[in-house]
């Protein structure tokens, strides 16, 4: 199975954003595989301008911080951060280096380890494991030691890889979700991307 390489990463957000969509996140935990297909995902960043719906922008004018850091580059390593003091969100950072670009995965379709993710997700039942970013986490036992992991480290421990091709025509897209105070135009920015009609998609 083929893992994505750093020019799949090294795009613009909203072009990885798509182009991830059927693609397949994997964990290893204790020697075990836990993965599912990306459904869903939220593209960051993805302008010259400032993003103020985004980590690298919103704080420190646009300049990197302790916790937005990783966002700035090298493509192809994993931003996760901890959201509302309970959850720990997946990203994996995009474009070229020196300018905070990433992309939020928000939904996965499980497939392996899916008695492991039940687990993990305290019984809860198949349809509920990964259909949000928080709970993705959870399932997949994604947490602070995975910040700025090396996706595309062959001996690394989370990867994504090729499955699925996705047709256009299924990609739909709208609002980024959960933004708060944020300002237009960046809170109605069309930067989310979904498989349309999947069940697993966050809402």
């Amino acid at each position: 199975m083929t893992r994505l390489d750093y020019a799949f990463y090294a795009r613009p957000a909203c072009t990885v954003a798509q182009a991830l969509l059927g693609k397949r996140l994997v964990r290893s935990v204790n020697g075990r595989r836990l993965s599912g297909l990306i459904v869903e995902t939220e593209a960051y960043c993805d302008s010259d301008e400032r993003d103020l719906a985004c980590h690298g922008d919103r704080a420190n004018q646009g300049q990197p911080t302790a916790r937005s850091a990783i966002m700035f580059g090298p493509a192809g390593h994993a931003y996760v951060y901890f959201t509302y003091g309970m959850h720990w969100m997946f990203n994996v950072v995009t474009g070229e280096p020196g300018q905070a670009n990433a992309v939020l995965i928000r939904a996965l379709q499980p497939e392996e380890g899916v008695e492991v993710m039940t687990e993990l997700r305290n019984g809860r039942p198949y349809a509920q494991l990964t259909n949000g970013p928080a709970k993705l986490a959870q399932a997949l036992a994604i947490d602070k030691s995975l910040n700025g992991a090396n996706l595309c480290d062959p001996g690394g421990v989370i990867w994504l890889e090729y499955a699925l091709v996705v047709a256009p025509e299924v990609i739909a897209t709208g609002p980024r979700i959960g933004l708060g105070q944020t300002p237009e135009p960046w809170l109605s920015m069309p930067w989310r991307y979904w498989i349309r009609d999947n069940p697993f998609v966050s809402r």
